[in-house]
């Protein structure tokens, strides 16, 4: 049996996995209505690396199945979960570093899944290769079988040449140096033709096939040489390796001359058969020689040999022919058989996707696109609808309506007003009011401790990259402030999310101030408000008037139109689209997703018949307002006449009705400023983690660096710089969650905005991957997709979308985030998925 040349292969590291894709799973693929948990599938994928990753060691086809069933989940996993977005510090030793004396050894790490997949491919290949190089050269199922696998293994090496260098984005290893890969797969490719060559000897085909086989089996050889004689590569191989690719060319030029040499002895041409052989002989002792083999090809050699001396003997006692001059005789046609082999889609025969359920990661950008522009229809309609709302209770707070007709058939307090006393007590009354106000300053200072921290992290590790890069003049990674531009700018707009939502904060208290005494009234009842409202007069206008009777009327109309805003409103928040399906489909019909077109025509399918709803509401309400100030004119003018109640008293009835409106506008506020600050905190956790994660992923490589450093220098102390680093801090402390908005009480369809930032899809601007930053890009996950009542009140300059300008990304990566639930304080923030 022949000798064959086997990759070695990378050695892997233990890693933790399950924490880095839980967080991210659940941070960015969860949704309100669809809440992802792929803790099983997490965990049995760690469980088939640790097992894929060793199996490899042991040589067997069995192992291949292993390697092969995990490397399908990365794909399948990379097609759904960007690579970069995955910070998990995998690290793999170089595959032909031996190691020191001391016990180093090259390695790297990189916390992307393009580079696990780049690793775990490597392995593969090198498998393949050593799977093929021990099959029986004797049975035609070996002969089968190492040939195509060498043929993938050929096949693979040449992918990883065109694709490391992008997939890692950084120096790689010596091993997955590109030239030391094309020249991996050159030698493979050679054992590969040299399997198709070994097959047509096995089954005794025609010399002429077997000669053309040869032929070109010694070509690739002799480009797999040229590859691995590189200065560069020398150092990285065995040095059998050369060796042995040397005289594998010498003896498969040998066994072309060989075989065409049987060709002429069955064509007679005698004196060409015996130049062929006298050169087949010499070039497979020579291979023999240079290979350090004696047994290299001994059968066929010995076979030459005995093939040269009965030609001699037949042409020396019968033919007599002139031996002809080797140069001048024809050179063997070629016939290239093996070839690299694409990769296959999938490697594994029975691959069962773990992570089926999650989408691709271009149809969640699609899914996101689509939710900005539906949730820009939602708020967009819903704030005309609220707006409207306001000025019509605006207007008829100002009329004292419809107090005024109550006020008008008799003295006692109007039903209307002792209606709205019973709705502020049933809600909790000014005690509520003051129990989230004095909640939102803790709300706001848990936010702020968790930006403190994650700018701390960031501080803190560009202190100490400063100071290994002055100690270390060979210190050559990407320096901190540069892969932190982006880090740091989102904190900045982080910083100015909090201070806008400070502002709507002071709007909000003031608007308390300014009706607590009404409000503090209203929550004491009736008999309460008729001991403070001054008296009124007994005359008033007759039910019987005209004015009266229409104005009575219009007030039924009102509330008719306000019932149909109402249910307008719900339907918009309500409707549903199952845009995943139509995104999925396009994606399979066409190969890609035209997201604009799509969107656009379903969701003037769906919202096109309220919006015109909206516009014929908005277009009664003006039609109302005119004749409601027309009739009011004409009441107050047969009230006066008539001689009605006291200016004190209609003054006081209209502050009450003012501050009912203002108590639900204020309690429906606090609870929305409550929301926003929660689910603020967790996309701030989710930020602090992915700051965290970085962090921890440079302090591995420091790690790396500094024992690199270490091997090189060992004379150098390096253990001063390792204390550097303190331990991983943890996260702050944080002050009891509040109430959700899921269990908010009643509020008034038309509350008044206030300006607490809504919730931007995609926000903040990603922190992009490139050549010159190698580190995993970051996109928090964005807000829920619901109408914020708060965005947009005059004065104070909140955007619907995006805090404070904060631009909103076209495609933004992920749908949604999962709706804020109370969590006890020992579980905010929630623990970091590394340790240092």
């Amino acid at each position: 049996m022949a000798d064959f040349i086997a990759a070695p292969l990378k050695k892997p590291t233990e890693v933790d996995i399950v924490k880095p894709l839980k967080n991210l799973i659940s941070a960015s693929y969860s949704t309100a209505d669809n809440p992802e948990d792929y803790s099983d599938a997490i965990n049995e994928l760690s469980k088939i690396r640790n097992n894929a990753v060793w199996r490899v060691f042991e040589k067997y086809e069995s192992s291949l199945e292993v390697i092969y069933g995990y490397y399908d989940q990365l794909c399948a996993l990379e097609a759904k979960i960007p690579a970069h977005e995955v910070q998990i510090p995998f690290k793999w030793k170089d595959a032909f570093d031996k190691g020191t004396f001391f016990g180093g050894r090259i390695s790297l790490t990189v916390s992307s899944l393009s580079y696990e997949k780049v690793c775990v491919l490597f392995n593969i290949a090198a498998l393949q290769s050593a799977v093929a190089s021990s099959q029986s050269l004797v049975s035609d199922e070996g002969l089968k079988l190492a040939a195509k696998l060498f043929q993938q293994s050929a096949g693979i090496f040449n992918h990883l040449k065109a694709t490391v260098m992008l997939a890692i984005q950084q120096d790689p290893t010596p091993d997955l140096n590109p030239d030391a890969l094309a020249a991996l797969g050159a030698v493979m490719l050679a054992q590969a033709q040299e399997m198709f060559a070994q097959k047509a000897m096995h089954d005794n085909m025609k010399p002429a096939v077997i000669a053309k086989l040869c032929a070109q089996t010694e070509e690739l050889y002799a480009e797999a040489l040229k590859a691995l004689q590189k200065e560069q590569l020398k150092p990285l191989w065995d040095r059998d390796w050369i060796l042995l690719v040397a005289g594998k060319q010498a003896s498969f030029h040998g066994l072309t001359e060989y075989f065409q040499g049987l060709v002429a002895h069955e064509d007679k041409a005698i004196g060409e058969e015996i130049a062929r052989l006298e050169k087949a002989v010499e070039l497979l002792k020579a291979g023999q020689q240079r290979s350090g083999r004696a047994t290299l090809f001994e059968e066929l050699t010995n076979k030459a040999t005995r093939a040269l001396n009965d030609a001699k003997k037949d042409n020396d006692f019968i033919y007599h022919e002139r031996i002809p001059d080797y140069k001048n005789l024809t050179p063997v046609s070629k016939a290239a058989i093996a070839k690299a082999l694409p990769l296959p889609k999938q490697f594994s025969q029975n691959f069962k996707d773990l992570f089926e359920n999650l989408v691709p990661v271009t149809v969640h950008q699609a899914m996101a696109a689509y939710e900005v522009r539906k949730s820009e229809i939602i708020n967009g309609e819903v704030t005309k609808l609220r707006d409207s709302t306001n000025m019509l209770n605006s207007i008829l707070a100002s009329l004292n309506l419809p107090a005024a007709l109550e006020e008008s058939v008799g003295g006692a307090l109007p039903q209307s007003l002792v209606e709205k006393s019973n709705a502020v007590i049933s809600v909790g009354g000014v005690d509520a009011l003051n129990d989230q106000l004095t909640e939102l300053p803790e709300l706001l200072q848990r936010n702020r401790d968790i930006l403190n921290e994650a700018e701390r992290l960031l501080k803190q590790e560009q202190e100490q990259d400063d100071q290994l890069r002055e100690r270390f003049k060979s210190w050559t990674r990407t320096p901190s402030v540069k892969l932190t531009e982006t880090f740091r700018a989102n904190l900045a707009k982080y910083r100015e999310i909090i201070n806008n939502a400070v502002l709507a904060d002071k709007v909000v208290r003031e608007k308390f101030e300014s009706h607590s005494q009404c409000i503090k009234l209203l929550s004491q009842g009736a008999n309460a408000i008729n001991e403070a409202v001054p008296s009124a007069s007994s005359a008033g206008v007759s039910s019987n008037s005209l004015a009266f009777r229409r104005l009575k009327e219009l007030m039924e109309e009102v509330e008719i139109i306000k019932a149909e805003r109402a249910a307008i409103e719900s339907e918009l928040k309500s409707a549903t689209i199952d845009m995943k399906s139509t995104f999925l489909s396009a994606l399979s019909q066409d190969g890609a997703i035209n997201e604009v077109a799509l969107s656009t025509e379903s969701l003037g399918r769906a919202f096109g018949p309220l919006q015109h709803q909206v516009k014929d509401s908005l277009s009664k309400q003006e039609k109302i307002i005119g004749e409601i100030q027309t009739q009011h004119s004409d009441f107050i003018r047969e009230r006066s006449a008539n001689g009605g109640a006291s200016a004190q008293r209609e003054q006081m009835l209209m502050n009450l009705a003012a501050a009912h409106d203002a108590f639900m506008e204020l309690q429906s506020n606090l609870k929305e400023g409550a929301k926003f600050y929660n689910d603020l905190t967790q996309l701030l956790v989710a930020f602090q983690n992915k700051i965290s994660d970085f962090c921890f992923a440079r302090k591995t490589e420091v790690n790396e660096l500094l024992e690199n450093i270490a091997n090189e220098k060992p004379a150098e102390d390096t253990s001063e710089v390792k204390k550097a680093a303190p331990p991983r801090p943890p996260p702050p402390t944080t002050s009891p969650a509040s109430t959700p908005a899921s269990q908010a009480g009643p509020s008034t369809a038309g509350a008044p905005h206030l300006p607490y930032p809504s919730y931007p899809v995609g926000m903040p601007v990603p922190y992009g991957a490139s050549s010159s930053v190698p580190y995993p890009s970051y996109v928090p996950p964005p807000m829920p997709q619901s109408f914020n009542p708060y965005a947009g009140m005059g004065g104070v300059p909140y955007p619907q979308q995006g805090y404070g300008g904060y631009p909103i990304p076209p495609q933004p990566q992920y749908p949604g985030y999962p709706p804020y639930q109370p969590m006890p304080p020992h579980q905010m923030p929630p623990h970091n998925p590394h340790q240092w």
